[in-house]
C-alpha cells in the first residue's frame, strides 16, 4: 500500500518560513516526478513546485518564485518544500504528489499524478 505522509504545515505570520516534508512508503520514488500542489478555499488545486527525477529540473509557480524551493531525496523517498517569506495568499492545503514509475518528468496536470498525500494546512496571518 502506497502512503504519502506530509508534515510541517501550521499557522504562521506573514514573512515567516515553513518547511514541508513528504515521506513516501510502499513505492520507490526513483524514476518518478514529484511535487507540491495546493488548494485554497473556493479555488482549484494548483501546482506550486514540481521536480523531475531525470535531471532534477524544477518548476515553481510564478507566485512563489524566489520564495519557495522544492527538493527531493531519493534515498529517503522524500520530497520537500522550503517556503520563505510567506504571504497570506499562500494560505491553503498543501498536497504532495508522485507520478507513476517511469514518468520522470513533471507535469502540470493533476490527473497525471498517481499518488497523493492527505494534505497539510498552511495558514499565514497578516
Amino acid at each position: 500500500q502506497v502512503q504519502l505522509v506530509e508534515s510541517g504545515g501550521g499557522l504562521v505570520q506573514a514573512g515567516d518560513s515553513l518547511r514541508l516534508s513528504c515521506v513516501v512508503s510502499g513505492f520507490s520514488v526513483d524514476g518518478s516526478a514529484m511535487g507540491w500542489w495546493r488548494q485554497a478555499p473556493g479555488k482549484e488545486r494548483e501546482p506550486v513546485a514540481l521536480i523531475s527525477s531525470i535531471d532534477g529540473s524544477t518548476y515553481h509557480a510564478d507566485s512563489v518564485k524566489g520564495r519557495f524551493s522544492c527538493s527531493r531525496d531519493n534515498a529517503k523517498n522524500s520530497v520537500y518544500l522550503q517556503m520563505n517569506n510567506l504571504r497570506p495568499e499562500d494560505t491553503a492545503v498543501y498536497y504532495c504528489a508522485v507520478r507513476a514509475k517511469g514518468y520522470g518528468y513533471y507535469s502540470g496536470f493533476a490527473d497525471e499524478y498517481r499518488y497523493w498525500g492527505q494534505g497539510t494546512q498552511v495558514t499565514v496571518s497578516s
